[in-house]
Order: structure tokens, then C-alpha cells, then sequence
């Protein structure tokens, strides 16, 4: 197979997650075209996406400016030359949750988090985000895990950061206020870094971590 006939592949396979509605491809469209940018990955899935948008995303990320350009260049490349050491452009922790909905409700009224998303009929999916943070929601009826091993082994499903020792305490503080239930509450670890942890009500522990003052 030419080059060229790869990269038409992978554009049409990035066309086809669009339609399809796999979430995850939103993070890929926002990070190559510049006019999906200030999109959430909902307004990107909702969004018209065209064969033409996926070959421009296929062309950037194997570095030239446009499809045009990529197919200029194309099958002049042998395979040591196009092939690139990945970037990973984006991370989401994944949370196993009884109840899509009673999920988005704590971090949403608790925890101050919004709906990026939700799919599927009935709700299987979701993803909620704070800032650059982001959890998604995954429906799950039956155990994980075997009886209170998350507790007794402090197992955390994610962890999040902030900038200063100041914004570490403020957030505690919140969380507080609104009632959160704390797994371990907030602590200057022996490195320096000020943490604590939250339990949603799913039994996850999400860890809120700090750097020292």
C-alpha cells in the first residue's frame, strides 16, 4: 500500500469515529484544526466534519500544512522518514460508576465540575470536566473490585493537581462547605506536597494534590 492509500484510509477512519460518535477522536480534531480549537468535545461531535476536515487533520499531524502538501510529499517518504515519535496530546482517568446520572450530579453540584457529555439510550457513557481536568463515566452494574479493598489499600481512580498550596486549601475548603465526603482529608505529605483525597459515590478515590508553601 502507497502512502498516499494510508493516509486516505486514516481520514476516512477519523470521518467514520465522527459519525459513529466516538468521543475520544474530539481531542485529536481539536488539537490539529485550529477552528475546532475552543470546541468541548460535545460542540466538536455535534459539529459538521467533513472528509475534507479529516484530511487536513491527517496531513498535520504528519507535519505538513495541508492534504495538498501531504500529497505532494507523500509517497516521496519512505517509512523512516514519515513515521514520528508519538505525542499523547491528552489524558482522561475513567471512573466505574453504578449510576451515570447520580455520578454527573455529585460532581457537578459537589465538586463543581460540568457535563462535557453523556451517550447512549440508556446513559452507558459520560464525561464530566473542570477546567483542563477531565473524568469520564463508565457504567458498570456489577463489582470491580472485591469488598472495601479501594479503602483498605487507598487505591485512587485519579488524580488531579493544582498550582499553588494556596489553590490546594481554598479547593479543600469548598469541597467542605458542599459536603463532600473525604477519604483523607487534606495533609502535607513527607515530600512536601499538600493532598487529600474525596470519595464519590461509587466508592472511587479521586486525589487532589498540591505543591508545597
Amino acid at each position: 500500500m502507497s502512502n498516499l492509500e494510508n493516509f486516505r484510509k486514516q481520514a476516512k477512519q477519523v470521518v467514520r469515529w465522527h459519525r459513529e460518535g466516538y468521543f475520544p477522536v474530539a481531542a485529536q480534531i481539536r488539537d490539529k484544526l485550529p477552528r475546532f480549537g475552543h470546541y468541548s468535545d460535545s460542540e466538536i461531535m455535534r459539529a459538521a466534519f467533513k472528509l475534507s476536515d479529516a484530511q487536513e487533520l491527517v496531513a498535520r499531524r504528519e507535519g505538513f500544512d495541508d492534504w495538498q502538501a501531504l500529497r505532494s510529499g507523500a509517497n516521496a517518504l519512505t517509512p523512516s522518514e514519515h513515521v514520528r515519535q508519538p505525542v499523547l496530546s491528552s489524558v482522561s482517568a475513567q471512573l466505574f460508576v453504578a449510576d451515570v446520572a447520580a455520578s454527573c450530579e455529585f460532581f457537578t453540584e459537589k465538586l463543581g465540575f460540568t457535563v462535557d457529555f453523556v451517550y447512549g439510550e440508556p446513559t452507558f457513557y459520560g464525561q464530566v470536566v473542570r477546567d483542563t481536568a477531565r473524568l469520564a463515566l463508565r457504567l458498570v452494574c456489577e463489582p470491580v473490585f472485591v469488598g472495601d479493598i479501594r479503602a483498605r489499600e487507598h487505591l485512587l481512580s485519579a488524580s488531579i493537581t493544582v498550582d499553588t498550596a494556596a489553590e490546594i486549601k481554598q479547593l479543600f475548603l469548598d469541597f467542605q462547605a458542599a459536603g463532600v465526603p473525604f477519604h483523607q482529608p487534606l495533609r502535607k505529605e513527607p515530600w512536601g506536597a499538600r493532598t487529600f483525597v474525596v470519595l464519590d459515590p461509587d466508592g472511587n478515590l479521586i486525589l487532589f494534590a498540591g505543591p508545597a508553601e
